[in-house]
């Protein structure tokens, strides 16, 4: 197991779409879900896609602190353990949106303001090749569009609907600071269209 580095913004392999895997349950993904384990470790965040970190596979990881678990009506939710998503597909449930902010270890330092689906389902298989379908919503959901993206050459500023909203984190407490009233907050109202 090694920590790998994490590719930025511009290297095309974070462009492409990322290739199936054929055999869920190798030895080879074994090793490659570890290494992502150990890189995600050493850096922070909640997910990882394999083309992070140069290998253009569809398998992504996740987890949902308790912390940091809400669900799409603002109310606490359960956090998800470390999970293996292999061949994801995500389907949305609803028509019904949110934005919120988001930030990206392939585009570090910077957050934006991305509009997701609320209520989702997932599915794929896990490294035993067993089949995955799982429901979720709020932040578990995000956390999965943001990952899955990920697997389909998208990083989060594409998804962005308003370039306003696009801060430094050195900056987010000035930019917050300088939005007039709650009816300016971007998570909870929809920038102007253009």
């Amino acid at each position: 197991m090694t920590v790998q580095s994490i590719l930025k913004m511009g290297n095309p392999i974070l462009r492409r779409v990322a290739d199936p895997i054929e055999d869920p349950t190798s030895d080879e993904v074994r090793a490659l879900v570890a290494d992502m384990r150990d890189s995600l470790k050493a850096v922070g965040g909640v997910g990882l896609a394999a083309p992070q970190i140069g290998v253009p596979l569809a398998l992504v990881i996740f987890e949902v602190p308790a912390a940091r678990a809400q669900a799409a009506d603002g109310e606490e939710a359960e956090g998800v353990a470390s999970t293996v998503l292999i061949n994801p597909v995500v389907e949305p449930l609803s028509d019904e949106t949110a934005l919120d902010w988001e930030g990206c270890l392939s585009v570090p330092d910077l957050r934006g303001v991305v509009p997701r689906h609320t209520h989702i389902r997932y599915s794929g298989v896990d490294l035993d090749g067993n089949k995955v379908s799982v429901e979720a919503d709020g932040f578990h959901a995000r956390v999965v569009q943001h990952e899955c993206d990920h697997l389909h050459g998208i990083l989060y500023p594409q998804r962005m609907t308003d370039m306003r909203y696009l801060v430094y984190e050195e900056e987010m407490e000035a930019f917050m600071d300088s939005l007039r009233g709650p009816a300016e907050d971007p998570a909870e109202t929809q920038p102007d269209e253009e």
